[in-house]
Formats: structure tokens, sequence, C-alpha cells
């Protein structure tokens, strides 16, 4: 136990780093001014993927969303074919495929990867759908309820209020062991967080001041504990470093020198969690920012003018982010996900600056699901 907050990984002594490919329109050299050249095409989200593989980040997130941009699935088949070493963490929009064809598309991807695959699980709604959040959570339990019994038993037999299934498991087993691919997942309304207290590994926050994120850290520990279960915990945010504050803090400045406040909105509202209460809580944050847009120190809210979900960034020299994160590790983070712009630039630099000076690891490698020599009936197990 970490300050009153149970995490699965206590005694873990390293991070699972991870970097963001922009696969659903969001990049930009000036936040809501369209760059011809960080279009969300193929071309441009590979070279995310690859230059974050080649820098040393051990994870990427590959986001889903209804915009001009990638299909998230197909994507990380393409995807799969050209990495070797960096974990993909594939946002899966529950409801959007039939689970077992769900289930089976995770354990093919899961396969071409050789166990280097995550899931991001989420929760909102289709496009072009309304439905409620609570039914929205229902479905997402279901879905993940399904996934893991194919992933532990010999047979699916389900029978639930979106989904009656009664059917072989054999289709549908993964590469990775002991439960499965590592679910990852965020959200703060209460059927969110009772979702992943149940049923996910990482519940993945968004940047709020220390104390925020410490109440919703030991809120979420204690969910899990009703359950018999404890999670990790990791944290989604953004990065502006560079050598000095001073440029930092410029750099701050210029993303959104250009910013249009209306264009900003359009551009927010393009998502389908832009109402969410985890957005209109970034929203809040941002409205009690100093005159700079700064919630606490380091911690910069300009970004969510023009970006639905995770709204800041950590701002400041190598020591100065490096000194935030372990501030957060020490609080029982273990996973970080992050971002900056242009996606590219900022993979860089955040790899030259502070990358080197964190001990990294895989969280599903540190929790056994990767193992050697997998008996799966795509690999080594008795053909039927």
């Amino acid at each position: 136990m970490l300050n009153g907050v149970f995490v699965r990984s206590a005694d873990l002594d390293a991070v699972e780093v991870a970097w963001f490919s922009a696969l659903c329109g969001d990049d930009y050299r000036y936040l809501g001014v369209p760059d011809d050249a960080l279009r969300s095409n193929w071309e441009h989200c590979r070279e995310i993927v690859l230059t974050a593989e080649r820098l040393g980040y051990d994870n990427i997130l590959l986001p889903n969303s209804y915009v001009p941009g990638q299909d998230t699935l197909v994507f990380a088949g393409g995807m799969a074919a050209l990495t070797r070493l960096i974990a993909l963490l594939v946002a899966v929009r529950c409801g959007e495929y039939h689970p077992p064809m769900l289930a089976r598309a995770i354990a093919t991807l899961d396969h071409m990867l050789c166990g280097r695959l995550n899931l991001n699980i989420i929760s909102s709604e289709m496009p072009g759908e309304q439905l409620d959040s609570e039914a929205r959570y229902r479905r997402s339990a279901e879905v993940i309820e399904v996934l893991k019994q194919g992933w532990t038993r010999d047979r699916i037999q389900f029978n639930g209020e979106f989904y009656q299934l009664d059917l072989p498991a054999d289709p549908v087993k993964p590469f990775q062991q002991n439960g499965g691919p590592l679910l990852y997942f965020g959200g703060i309304s209460d059927p969110a967080r009772d979702l992943c207290a149940k049923h996910c590994d990482v519940f993945l926050m968004w940047p709020e001041t220390e104390d925020r994120l410490a109440d919703t850290m030991r809120d979420l520990s204690a969910r899990a504990a009703v359950y018999g279960r404890t999670i990790d915990f990791g944290l989604r945010i953004h990065m502006i470093v560079r050598e000095t504050e001073a440029e930092a803090r410029d750099a701050a400045r210029r993303l959104v020198s250009k910013l249009d406040d209306a264009i900003g909105r359009q551009i927010k509202h393009r998502a389908q969690d832009s109402r969410s209460a985890g957005v209109l809580r970034q929203d809040a944050l941002r409205q009690n920012a100093d005159e700079e847009g700064f919630i606490e120190p380091f911690i910069w809210s300009g970004i969510g003018r023009a970006r639905s979900g995770c709204g800041s960034a950590i701002v400041g020299d190598a020591g100065q982010v490096l000194e935030k994160m372990h501030r957060y590790i020490d609080m029982g983070m273990r996973a970080f996900i992050l971002s900056g712009y242009p996606h590219v630039d900022e993979c860089q630099m955040f790899a030259q600056h502070v990358l080197p000076h964190l001990k990294q690891c895989r969280l599903a490698a540190v929790q056994g699901r990767v193992v050697e020599n997998p008996v799966t009936p795509l690999t080594t197990a008795p053909r039927k």
C-alpha cells in the first residue's frame, strides 16, 4: 500500500512509458490551425509509432474516434508487421464489434505482436448513437466479461442484457496467458469507476492537481478491494520539455498563439466524449487556473481549449519534468501515456531530455501475461 492506495505493482521500481499516435486528426504545430504535413494518414501515424519504437518507448496508444484518420484495429494490424519492440495500446469502443469477433481480432493481433498488445477500453456512444451513460457501462461490462470468458474458459457462455452467447472459445485464445491482454481504462463517473474496479487492470487518469489525483486513486483502490482486486494506476498527460523552463513556457504560449476559441470548441466537440464527466472536470480546472493557464506548478491547461479528453501538459525543463513524474510515481502511478505537439517532435524532445532518466518496464511482462512458448490454437496446441 502506498499513501493509502493499494497498488497492484506497489513494489515495482520501474514504470511503463508510452507515447500517442494521432490517428484521429490530433496533430498540430499551432493548436487549431490545420497543417497538411500533419494529417492523420497512414504515413504520418506510422512515422509516430516507428519514431517512438526507435527512441525506446514501451507502449503507444492508438486512439479511436469517428473523424478522418485511421481505423484503430486496421492500423494496429499494419503496425504489427512493422514493429518489433513497442507494445500497441489499442483503443476498443465497446459495442462497436460483436464481442466474439472482437475477441477473434484481438487474438489475431496478439499473436501477430507476440504478446505486445494492450487494450484501452472505451465506453462512449457509437457515432450517431444516443445511449445513456449507465446503459453504456452495462454494455461495456458485458463485452469485457465475454472477452475474459474467451481468454480463460473452454466455452463462452453468457446471458446478458445486450449479448446472449454459447460458443467455443478456441477461436479467441490470445497469445498472452494468465488472463489475456491488460485492460486500461479511464473515466471518473461512478459507473466508470466501478467498471474499472471490477474488470480492468490499469486506471488511467487525466491531469488534475495532485490532491485530486490522490483522492481518485484512493477511491478506485477501495472500490477494487470490494471485488477482492488491486489495480495499477496511470496518467495520460501531454509534454512540453525544453532545455530551460523559459523555453518550455515559450513553447506552450506559441502552441496556442494562433488559436481561435470558436475553432477550438469545434475541434473539441468532434469527439464522442466531449461532454463526459471527465472532460467537464478538465474544463472546470482550466477555469480556475492562473492567468497563464497553470492549475498547479508545471501543469498547464491550455491544450484543453481545443481538445477533448486530456487537456493539460507538464511544462518545464528536464529536471522539473522528471521531478514531477517522480512525484506521480511516489503516489503509486506505474504507467504514463504521453503526447505533445507536433507529436514526432515532442516525442524526440522527451526521449532526449527525460526518458534516459526513467527506469522502464512493460506491465504485461511484469505481471506474467507474456510467457515463452504459449500453447494456443495458433501456436502448438493440438489442432482440432
